[in-house]
């Protein structure tokens, strides 16, 4: 069966091929995507949102973290204008990965206070262990200290908590026993109900062997067993594993009172979607990048149009499995690179001078996928942005 061919557009640029050839990538015709939730959603929808570098400050991007605050906090107002919520502070917004805890307890003050000033928009955010060198963790204790003084911090900001996998427990946890300790004695204090996050190792290579194994399904059973044992204090749990069928199963074991928020960003339209036996909700970092078509999509989805929801939101996967292609943890520089495209910020600069973890031919391929699925939001602007940084790379227009 033949690809329905899409309309092109009247923009054109030169882009690298895997072969060292340059070819004329010429547009398809966009699609425009409301910038405002229209109707309403049946699945509890979370952007895992990134930070805007500023550029102009005078700082070592290795070292020191600088945050432009009104363009970061305006991305957040995009994100909920769009009936999406903000999960702050996670690892899409470099946490652990260039953004410290300082000023990621920052970004979660004006993130809460900003929801505040909107009535109530719907913000949880990180909580972890990672003010607490690896190295200066010596014992369970340690852990369980420095995740209730990150608890405590965000919930006297007046904000909801998702409890971040810790790279200090991951290299002290030997047995469930340990991980039991850790969680029933924090989630015996949370004031609300906690998202929690169980971060792959593709992700974070420091998370490995998370649980106290490196057996899957014996790290399930141990996660599933303390979730259910504290299920009046769990919201949800967002799983990153990228394994679809890992996340149906841990879906149907939950306690019916705990969401699953799905974490894979390879598989996501399917397991939102769902089956005659549940569905997931969804946690995700690719909705930052694409979160116009997610809100139309999901909208779709609640007014019972299913094919609806699968013309929009399947075309984003291929751009989704690009984005977060191994190395995963490199994918921030996709989701940065989007931003700068569709014009919420107005340079591809990032925390940790992290913009250089991505090739250019990873980058015209993101181009590519972007505008096949849809998701330039103004290709005037993507095309001539693009053409700049492939000029900067050598490739001249």
């Amino acid at each position: 069966m033949n690809k329905p061919v899409m309309p092109l557009s009247s923009y054109q640029l030169k882009l690298p091929k895997a072969d060292r050839g340059i070819e004329t990538y010429r547009l398809a015709a966009s699609r425009r995507f409301p910038a405002k939730l229209q109707g309403t959603l049946n699945r509890v929808a979370f952007s895992a949102a990134h930070v805007v570098s500023d550029p102009l400050a005078d700082v070592d991007p290795w070292l020191v973290s600088a945050v432009d605050w009104d363009r970061t906090i305006a991305f957040r107002e995009h994100i909920w204008d769009l009936g999406l919520g903000v999960a702050e502070a996670m690892d899409t917004a470099q946490r652990g990965m260039g953004l410290d805890w300082p000023t990621s307890l920052e970004l979660i003050q004006r993130s809460v206070r900003a929801a505040k000033a909107r009535g109530g928009a719907l913000v949880f955010s990180g909580a972890g262990t990672d003010h607490l060198a690896v190295e200066d963790a010596k014992s369970i204790d340690d852990v369980i200290r420095a995740y209730e003084e990150q608890i405590a911090a965000i919930e006297m900001a007046g904000g909801r908590i998702i409890l971040m996998a810790s790279r200090a427990l991951a290299k002290l946890g030997r047995s469930a026993d340990d991980y039991a300790r850790v969680y029933n004695r924090v989630l015996s204090q949370v004031r609300q109900p906690v998202i929690i996050h169980w971060l792959g190792d593709m992700f974070d290579p420091a998370l490995a062997n998370y649980w106290g194994t490196d057996n899957l399904d014996t790290a399930m059973d141990i996660a599933v067993g303390i979730i259910n044992a504290n299920a009046n204090k769990v919201d949800g749990v967002k799983v990153s594993l990228l394994d679809k069928q890992r996340e149906i199963d841990m879906r149907r074991r939950l306690d019916n009172n705990v969401k699953m928020y799905t974490g894979d960003d390879f598989n996501y339209a399917e397991l939102i979607a769902g089956d005659d036996q549940g569905f997931s909700h969804a946690l995700l970092g690719i909705f930052d990048a694409i979160a116009p078509a997610a809100s139309y999509a999901l909208s779709r989805l609640s007014a019972g149009d299913e094919a609806g929801f699968h013309d929009v939101l399947g075309p984003t996967v291929p751009l989704s499995r690009h984005i977060f292609k191994a190395p995963t943890r490199f994918y921030k520089t996709g989701i940065v690179f989007m931003a700068f495209l569709n014009g919420h910020q107005d340079h591809f600069t990032m925390v940790g001078g992290q913009e250089s973890t991505r090739s250019t031919l990873h980058l015209a391929e993101l181009f590519r996928l972007a505008d096949q699925a849809g998701l330039l939001s103004n290709p005037e602007m993507a095309t001539r942005r693009m053409k700049t940084v492939l000029a900067l790379r050598g490739i001249e227009a």
